[in-house]
């Protein structure tokens, strides 16, 4: 069997000076340089996420981090004052409103993107999913 020490996650972006910036004073998650010129973000909780340098960068095509609030209109006003575009879904069992937000099958969540792409969300802390 695997000897296994700890587990982080990881993705790519393409700057790392303004993956700081985005997710270190836009967010304000903290931050820290790492390795190879990595960016270690520190969520809540102790947990961490290295963004690393990609030149050939790809978006990912899901949802990278879920961020968990304990109000997802507040947290959409608050990303909406600094900038961030919630993106907006209309398919079959995935709808949001004008706002960008999601409701009526689980908890609130609302999507956004990072300025490289990548898409993170704000959800609804309730039973089971909490902050």
């Amino acid at each position: 069997m695997l000897k296994v020490l700890n587990v982080f996650p990881s993705f790519s972006v393409p700057d790392v000076d303004a993956a700081r910036r985005f997710y270190g004073d836009t967010l304000g998650l903290e931050v820290k340089d790492a390795v190879m010129g990595n960016l270690e973000i520190v969520l809540p909780g102790g947990a961490h996420v290295t963004a690393y340098p990609k030149p050939n960068h790809q978006p990912a095509t899901f949802t990278i981090l879920n961020l968990i609030v304990p109000d997802v209109d507040s947290a959409v006003d608050e990303l909406a004052a600094a900038g961030i575009d919630m993106e907006h879904y209309d398919m079959p069992g995935l709808k949001t409103d004008e706002r960008g937000i999601a409701s009526g099958r689980g908890p609130d969540i609302a999507w956004f993107k990072d300025p490289f792409g990548n898409v993170l969300s704000v959800i609804a802390a309730t039973e089971g999913i909490t902050g």
